[in-house]
């Protein structure tokens, strides 16, 4: 009796939101792959066909129209005896809306399954987008009983709301679970996924393949890494990071269940994870948008540099324009800096003074500022004319600005609305500025795969170790307005990553002082976040989408030790109950 198999194909691809035809196109070509491999089954991430997350669009009859139309045409393209599909695609059925997967084979859409357990914490809000799914069965695909939980099917623990589609698709049979998913990256996150399979494999006893997408979706970004683990925990395959792949794996049925030995490719972590997924950011909201390149100001400072090295990184240096905008306060040495990073990347470069727009705009204020001091207004009109230049050569050429303000400046609001801030995406929004320093030294021994830019150093050391400067008065540095980036950038990660209580950051041996005005400036400056760019994130919270605090906001954390909750002040039938009132 001959051994039994399934090849399995995973298609690791970037689709893109909205493009339905496109992303029609993409599966075509991955099926014909995995058709050449002699592939049964080739699979795709969540929604692919829709492209992920496509937020409110969903929810237009015509756009679910269109996707229902191209998986159909898809399942028409399977009579001609290649491998079967299973392909994401929203799905309305008796007049509601499931996130779905369809398996297309035979002509026909063999079945469907719907997702069953919605997220709705952090960056996800499906609820309020899709109906629940049951927890159904596996489907047959050429003999084997294929298990397909989506994505959050597998990451919920125990709760009153949790369906186990784990579980019900163990004891109904499954003999391979396929899980397609939009998993979006963020610094360790490999780590997470990793745990959370186990555990379901533990439970099961079932071998698991992880698939997700890669790319970049506004804000999020993709990292792919799909990997599939056999039923005693060791590790099937592992696929690269960061970039589209299409492998087929080949399972062999033995005494104790199925089993795959395929390639073990090391994925990015830490640093170079980020900086990874920062070009990619950039790459796809530039490609996906249809920005024929970028620009963005170099002042010969550390941030700007990391912004310019990761543009040449995604775009190439044909695609970026760099332009330096001195002004009195500005130091030869940032002029040399900003040259010298230029020549290093390959992209183009201007000078232009801003004195007479700056003088300009003092000349007509000065009826209205007479008799007042000079103070931060004067400071922010250089920024401003800095932006509005950008924003002429934008609007002349049709090149997008990168915005170049990092975590720690956007957290207490050191940044100047339509000045600094000015621009369509910001790589580094989500970096804080110690990391900036880090991925700095490692651009200049490193960079990705697939990186457009120079090898070596490309970022001038001497804009690495320099103190950092806004330029905007005589002998200025970030640390006349700032704590040491060190300091600042742990304090702000226990109030934002980990909303931590003031007590708890000042007893680690914070500043009580430093802690409070820090609390301060990151309360007073949400206004400014709201109008800022979108920007890639890497972090467990970022500014937008994980973070979302109210603008108008009276509280504030006073430092105290939190008192602890009197609970002889709330009787037993006081409490919440799901029993009815007696009154």
């Amino acid at each position: 009796m001959s051994e039994q198999t399934i090849k399995i194909t995973l298609a690791q691809l970037n689709p893109t939101v909205g493009d339905v035809t496109g992303n029609a196109a993409k599966a075509r070509a991955a099926r014909e792959r995995a058709k050449a491999d002699g592939a049964d089954l080739v699979v795709f991430s969540e929604l692919f066909i829709a492209g992920y997350p496509p937020e409110d669009l969903i929810l237009k009859p015509a756009f679910q129209s269109a996707c229902r139309a191209a998986v159909e045409e898809l399942a028409r393209e399977t009579r001609d005896g290649g491998p079967a599909v299973l392909i994401g695609t929203p799905w309305v059925e008796d007049g509601k809306l499931y996130n779905a997967c369809a398996l297309l084979d035979e002509g026909r859409i063999a079945a469907l399954r719907f997702k069953a357990n919605l997220p709705n914490y952090g960056v996800f809000d499906e609820k309020r987008l899709f109906a629940r799914g049951p927890a159904s069965g596996p489907v047959p695909v050429r003999g084997v009983r294929i298990g397909i939980p989506i994505c959050e099917d597998i990451w919920l623990e125990e709760s009153e709301e949790y369906e186990n589609v784990v579980e019900c698709l163990a004891e109904s049979g499954a003999e391979i679970l396929v899980v397609p998913n939009g998993s979006p990256y963020a610094r360790d996150k490999n780590d997470l996924r990793l745990s959370i399979v186990v555990a379901r494999v533990t439970e099961s006893g079932l071998p698991l393949i992880y698939l997700n997408e890669i790319g970049g979706q506004d804000e999020l970004i993709f990292d792919g890494a799909s990997f599939a683990l056999n039923a005693d925990l060791s590790v099937a395959a592992q696929l690269p990071a960061f970039e589209e792949n299409i492998t087929t794996l080949t399972w062999h049925k033995t005494a104790d269940g199925w089993r795959c030995s395929g390639p073990i490719v090391p994925v990015l972590e830490g640093d170079k994870a980020d900086y990874a997924a920062c070009v990619l950011g950039l790459r796809d909201y530039v490609r996906k948008n249809g920005f024929p390149g970028v620009l963005l100001g170099v002042s010969g400072g550390i941030d700007s540099a990391l912004c310019a090295a990761i543009a040449v990184d995604a775009l190439g240096a044909d695609k970026v324009r760099g332009v330096m905008m001195p002004f009195r306060f500005t130091a030869q040495v940032s002029l040399d800096d900003a040259a010298k990073l230029a020549t290093a990347l390959g992209f183009s470069y201007e000078v232009l003074p801003i004195a007479d727009a700056v003088n300009g705009f003092e000349k007509i204020l000065a009826p209205v500022f007479a008799g007042l001091a000079r103070d931060i207004t004067e400071e922010n009109l250089q920024a401003r004319a800095r932006g509005t230049l950008l924003m002429a050569i934008s609007n002349k050429t049709g090149a997008m600005v990168v915005t170049t303000g990092n975590k720690s400046e956007m957290s207490v609001g050191y940044a100047t609305l339509y000045g600094d801030m000015n621009g369509g995406f910001n790589p580094i929004k989500d970096i804080y500025k110690t990391e900036v320093f880090r991925l700095s030294f490692l651009r200049n021994e490193w960079k990705p795969d697939g990186a457009l830019g120079p090898s070596g150093e490309v970022i001038p050391v001497n804009i690495i170790t320099r103190p950092p400067t806004a330029e905007l008065r005589e002998n200025q540095t970030d640390q006349d307005s700032l704590p040491p980036y060190d300091m600042l950038d742990a304090i702000l990660e226990r109030l934002v990553e980990r909303e931590e209580p003031l007590a708890s950051i000042i007893a680690a041996g914070f500043p009580a002082d430093v802690v409070t005005r820090v609390d301060r400036l990151l309360n007073i400056a949400e206004y400014k976040r709201r109008q800022a760019a979108p920007g890639v994130k890497v972090t467990q919270k970022n500014f937008g989408r994980d973070r979302r605090y109210p603008i108008t906001n009276r509280f504030r954390d006073t430092g105290k030790i939190l008192p602890a909750p009197d609970e002889t002040l709330v009787t037993r039938a006081s409490r919440a109950s799901a029993e009815a009132f007696d009154g």
